[in-house]
């Protein structure tokens, strides 16, 4: 019993971490523009399923702040698109501003559009690699019930999402980053091939803020200290 209520605990905390970056990101207003300066390897973001990138500031900002030149993909609005659009977008922003050496930092869908952006667009050579934050690599058996089309793509039968699991040759380039417990994604994130980092909490949301995940930006594209 005792687990069932910390999972309970989890999921509460998860989803009221989640409403409180949903009314931050409809009530700030930096400009994207705000976080496009830095020394250090360029990052872009790409936020996930229904999230602006205004849901990830704290995450932005906190990346800025270390010294990254921070980009976000503004035309994904609310990210609702397929992930072969989504991944299309990501490539023209790193062509229309010849960035290279770019690190994708991404949450949930936002790792499969990176994937499919490292696998098979013509910038693919622009980036590094990706951390993927609570990324439902192999999908969610959940989805498969949901009958909203932008929810069903995430249906571990889902050609897009087989198509996906098939390109192994990027995965090497990938850090994924996930909570021991995560109610939207009951098989994990785990990558073959990847960094898998499994962090000893419960969230899809919440995650996000864990001190992990800056850590694992950070081993992935700063110079180590002398």
């Amino acid at each position: 019993m005792s687990g069932l209520l910390r999972r309970a605990g989890w999921w509460a905390a998860d989803y009221a971490y989640a409403g409180l970056g949903q009314l931050r990101a409809t009530t700030r207003r930096r400009s994207a523009r705000d976080f496009q300066d830095g020394r250090l390897a360029p990052i872009v973001v790409i936020p996930g399923v229904y999230e602006s990138w205004r849901f990830l500031t704290p995450l932005v900002v906190a990346l800025h702040d270390r010294g990254h030149p921070v980009h976000v993909v503004e035309p994904l609005r609310h990210n609702r698109r397929p992930f072969g659009e989504g991944a299309e977008i990501v490539a023209r922003l790193l062509e229309e501003r010849d960035l290279h050496d770019v690190v994708l930092v991404a949450h949930s869908k936002g790792g499969l559009i990176g994937k499919r952006m490292m696998s098979a667009t013509a910038a693919a050579s622009r980036v590094r690699g990706m951390v993927a934050i609570a990324t439902p690599f192999g999908g969610s058996r959940y989805a498969r019930f949901l009958a909203v089309p932008t929810l069903h793509a995430f249906s571990p039968r889902n050609a897009a999402i087989l198509a996906l699991a098939r390109e192994t040759e990027v995965n090497r380039r990938i850090v994924s980053v996930y909570a021991r417990f995560d109610p939207h994604i009951p098989e994990g994130s785990e990558l073959p091939g990847a960094r898998n980092v499994v962090i000893e909490t419960g969230g899809h949301f919440r995650v996000l803020a864990h001190p992990r995940v800056i850590a694992e930006v950070a081993a992935f594209s700063e110079p180590s200290p002398g």
